[in-house]
């Protein structure tokens, strides 16, 4: 039960105060108190996800997005008894009350049973070129470079490897001779490491066609590997299979402020002049689980961008499925975007 105390929070607070909460806190679950540390709610990843896709403002009140009513554990209750309860009530996490209803403590699903592995695949994408990072890149992959002093791809598996993932392949293209060398077969970490190799750039899709397809028989996590991020990957598995979606695409809220007023105009005829309308969209955050049909279906050879993979599978009629991410999330693309790394990896 460590580290709960850094979750909770009172009835003022905002969604932005709530998301901070959730990032620092890393339990999935932020618990709100009155000032006497009596439980009035929970707000949860979920919760949270489903107050970005309706587009609340950050400015919302935490009473707006909580659970008021959470299945709690009551002081005293044994592991045996928690872990049913938890089960029978579909929960990963259970806030500890006495009997005053004062939060003494909080149970995970993580903390009470022994961490599992997790045996899907992961796909990691390390061929880029980085030309946006030059002169950096100009005798080292991008995703070796070093933030906080290891490799960029050695932070992604680190943390992948701490979820439960053990079985890895990545994908090589610029100087792939020096991504094998540092990362072998995973025997350093206890885990599997292979390698497909693009002879020639085959798009953000292509590599797909070059996996062993009889090995990927169930859904499969893929990532760009120049990434930092505390996505709950547990979560985007579980996600994926309880909606039975053939793909699901991380995604990010990103806003654009207009920096004019905008005329809304019919004709000649001015209706509505809004100063400096934002504009809110999801835009793509280089993370997805695909199912085996959607891997399988790249042939070895074909260029493709993973948009258009996922635009003909919706064409297919098969579910492509949305998973907003608030986490922290930094795509290393820019000079910019790597000092902003070196500050930030403490904290990821």
């Amino acid at each position: 039960m460590r580290n709960w105390e850094s979750i909770l929070i009172g009835p003022e607070a905002s969604l932005d105060q709530v998301i901070e909460t959730l990032n620092h806190g890393g339990l999935r679950i932020v618990l709100v108190v009155d000032p006497d540390r009596r439980l009035l709610g929970t707000v949860t990843d979920g919760d949270v996800r489903r107050a970005l896709l309706g587009h609340l403002p950050l400015s919302t009140q935490v009473a707006e997005v909580m659970w008021p009513n959470p299945t709690v554990s009551q002081q005293g209750e044994t592991r045996e008894q928690a872990l049913a309860l938890m089960e029978a009530s579909n929960v990963l996490q259970l806030p500890v009350i006495d009997a005053e209803r004062r939060v003494v403590g909080l149970h995970t699903i993580q903390g009470l049973l022994d961490k599992k592995l997790l045996p899907n695949p992961v796909f990691l994408m390390a061929g880029g070129f980085g030309k946006r990072l030059y002169p950096l890149t100009k005798d080292c992959p991008k995703p070796l470079l070093r933030v906080g002093g290891k490799p960029i791809l050695e932070l992604i598996l680190a943390d992948l490897i701490e979820v439960g993932f053990h079985r890895f392949f990545i994908s090589t293209h610029y100087m792939p001779e020096m991504i094998r060398e540092h990362f072998g077969d995973g025997r350093r970490w206890g885990v599997s490491i292979e390698y497909v190799h693009e002879e020639e750039p085959l798009g953000t899709g292509g590599a797909l066609g070059l996996l062993p397809h009889d090995r990927i028989d169930m859904p499969m996590l893929m990532m760009n590997g120049d990434l930092l991020t505390r996505v709950d990957f547990r979560g985007l598995m579980d996600f994926h299979v309880r909606q039975s979606g053939a793909a699901t695409m991380c995604v990010r809220e990103y806003e654009h402020q207009v920096p004019f007023g905008v005329v809304e105009s019919d004709g000649m005829q001015v209706r509505r002049i809004v100063e400096k309308p934002t504009h809110k969209f999801f835009v793509n955050a280089g993370i997805y689980v695909l199912s085996p049909d959607v891997v399988h279906g790249v042939a070895a050879g074909e260029r493709l961008d993973m948009p258009q993979l996922l635009e003909r599978t919706v064409a297919a009629g098969a579910p492509v499925l949305n998973f907003p991410i608030h986490e922290y999330w930094l795509d290393i693309g820019r000079p910019e975007d790597f000092d902003r790394a070196q500050a930030a990896v403490g904290e990821v």
